[in-house]
């Protein structure tokens, strides 16, 4: 069963307040555990890292910038910015 709109928007801001944070002190950690490799190696492997976290979470942040799709238009309109 797919996550609500309102569940994804939840589990987002847990992964970036809490997962995120917790990635890179694992990511720091386990790179630091190898001799220090050269400046390109090094900026190239924190790349990398820097990709790899998101992409088991694409499902969970599609989406959460929009407004709530289940919502009816008037919820909608709540959203959106006051019209002159």
């Amino acid at each position: 069963m797919p996550l609500s709109w309102k569940a994804r928007r939840r589990w987002s801001l847990v992964i970036l307040l809490i997962g995120l944070p917790a990635y890179i002190v694992v990511a720091i950690t386990v790179v630091n555990l190898f001799d220090r490799p050269s400046f390109v190696v090094e900026l190239l492997i924190y790349v990398a890292l820097g990709v790899v976290w998101a992409l088991p979470f694409r499902f969970v942040f599609r989406g959460i910038g929009q407004p709530d799709p289940e919502a009816g238009e008037q919820d909608a309109r709540k959203d959106d910015k006051p019209r002159r």
